[in-house]
């Protein structure tokens, strides 16, 4: 069977635009053009893939996503022309998989959806026996538990996912090109500024002070570490 993949974005040339690339490639296609269609087929389709514009009627893109993390892990692709910072990392803290900004490039978009699908069917791997804590983080990579200053902190996958590979490699300079290979497959590794954001979300959850890092360091032009405190 093919991957079934829903398009919600009100604007019909879009739509039929991304529809029929997919089709192209072997996908069967649904379409919704607002919000809350765009829910009802999520429900009746059950799609493996959900590529989700922002500004649409009845219900945007945000709700949308939030509704669809509340009971599902279905892969979500937001679809934006708000390509700023903050708006990126609001769909991170919705749960969002990916995000591509308007314009885009057909052929980055496929293979971030090749990408996403990819990550969604891997077997979870068992986590190793590395666990990190001080006296005001502690990471348990085999519980996948996360705690600061005594309270659980809430990481999506892919921000799990990128804290354990530093974690694991503590003290290693990881480079750009490492980090987004291992953390989101090979279609991503030439998008620094992708990892970028990620970094600088992750920071806000666990770094006491995000301005002023002390656990993921950034090596100039380089990558990133994760340096132990203890």
């Amino acid at each position: 069977m093919p991957n079934k993949i829903l398009i919600v974005d009100d604007d019909p040339m879009l739509s039929e635009l991304i529809g029929y690339n997919l089709e192209s490639e072997g996908y069967a296609i649904v379409r919704a053009q607002d919000g809350r269609e765009g829910l009802a087929k999520f429900e009746t389709e059950q799609p493996d893939l959900v590529i989700l514009d922002v500004s649409m009627p009845k219900l945007n893109g945000w709700e949308v996503c939030e509704r669809i993390r509340a009971v599902s892990d279905t892969p979500v692709m937001m679809l934006t022309a708000q390509g700023r910072e903050e708006d990126i990392v609001r769909g991170l803290d919705l749960g969002a998989d990916d995000y591509l900004t308007k314009p885009f490039q057909v052929r980055v978009l496929l293979a971030r959806i090749r990408a996403a699908l990819r990550r969604a069917h891997l077997s979870p791997e068992p986590e190793p026996e590395v666990t990190y804590a001080d006296d005001y983080l502690v990471i348990d990579l085999a519980d996948r538990r996360v705690t600061v200053d005594g309270e659980i902190t809430k990481l999506t996958p892919t921000e799990y996912k990128l804290l354990a590979f530093l974690v694991e490699n503590k003290g290693r300079i990881l480079t750009f090109r490492q980090i987004l290979e291992n953390v989101w497959g090979f279609e991503y590794i030439d998008d620094i500024d992708y990892l970028r954001v990620y970094i600088w979300h992750l920071r806000k959850k666990i770094e006491q002070d995000s301005k002023n890092p002390v656990y993921l360091l950034n090596e100039l032009s380089t990558g990133y570490r994760f340096v132990p405190q203890n």
